[in-house]
Order: C-alpha cells, then sequence, then structure tokens
C-alpha cells in the first residue's frame, strides 16, 4: 500500500502571506483581524431575523438594528466569507477536496467529530468570555506587540501541548 501525500503550501511562506494580511488590515481598517466578530453579526442577524421583539426590546441588541444598519455588513463577515471561499479553492486546486473524516487508527469518526465540535464549543465560548478570537487577542495582539496578546498565544500552544499529551493515543 503506497501513500500518495498531498501538497500543501510551504509554511513559512504560508505565514508570510498570513502575516502581510494582517498587515493590510491595518492598513485599511486601522484594525486587526478577528473572526469571532463575524460570528457575532451572525448571531445578532439571526437574533434579530428569529425574535424582532426581543432584540428591539433588549439594550444590546438595539445598536445593532438602528435605520439603515445591517449587522451582517461588517467587513469580518466578508472576510470570513473569503476565508472559506479562499480555503475551498486551496483544497480544490491541491486535490484535496472531499468528504471524509481524517482520524487517527484508534478513533472513530464520529468521536473524531465529537471531539471536533466539543472543541470549536469551548473555543467559542473562551472567546466570548474572552472578548475576543485566537486571531484577533493573539495574532493582532503581538503584531502590536501587546503583552496580553503574547501571554494570549503561549496560552494557546501551552493548553495544546498539554491536551495533545493525553489525547496522542487516539491519534498515533
Amino acid at each position: 500500500m503506497s501513500v500518495n501525500p498531498k501538497s500543501y503550501m510551504n509554511p513559512y511562506l504560508a505565514g508570510f502571506l498570513l502575516g502581510l494580511v494582517l498587515l493590510s488590515a491595518f492598513v485599511i481598517t486601522g484594525r486587526g483581524l478577528g473572526a469571532s466578530g463575524a460570528a457575532k453579526s451572525v448571531v445578532i442577524s439571526t437574533v434579530g431575523s428569529t425574535a424582532p421583539e426581543y432584540a428591539e426590546k433588549s439594550a444590546f441588541y438595539e445598536e445593532y438594528f438602528t435605520p439603515g444598519n445591517n449587522p451582517l455588513n461588517s467587513w469580518l463577515v466578508y472576510l470570513v466569507i473569503g476565508v472559506i471561499f479562499g480555503g475551498f479553492f486551496s483544497g480544490a486546486m491541491a486535490g484535496r477536496l472531499g468528504l471524509k473524516v481524517e482520524r487517527g487508527p484508534r478513533i472513530s469518526a464520529l468521536t473524531r467529530l465529537i471531539f471536533a465540535l466539543s472543541g470549536g464549543v469551548l473555543f467559542g465560548l473562551g472567546a466570548q468570555f474572552g472578548r475576543g478570537c485566537t486571531s484577533g487577542a493573539a495574532l493582532s495582539g503581538m503584531a502590536v506587540l501587546s503583552t496580553g496578546g503574547i501571554l494570549t498565544m503561549m496560552a494557546i500552544f501551552g493548553t495544546g501541548y498539554v491536551i495533545a499529551y493525553f489525547f496522542k493515543k487516539l491519534w498515533v
């Protein structure tokens, strides 16, 4: 059985390009990157569509539903849409498109999906408690030499290494 590895972009080049995107965000918008703002816009728009009476009475939501203001008309929403389409395009160009669950030999596809969903939910909750996501807090924070950004990045990677130690048996 031969393994045919798929080609991936050089990680150093990818990091450099990500840095250019971050620099462009600062130059064009005056702010760094952050995907949780897009998720927040989608949630706010959903609440406004499904429970408009509640949104009108809520002090939190009222600023998002002023006349002529649409929560989905945010550059962060367009950024995330671009990331989704860019990832799809990259996968198509490299021949990696397909519906499959990448997993180790000792984990079922269902367990892998449950872990992935649980991790996503925990990261989403952490982004709300921390008032920003990893890209906003760590990446953009480190770009401006913020102590909080540096500490956030250290906490993210440190926690990842600790957690990986306990779950590596599922992958190796």
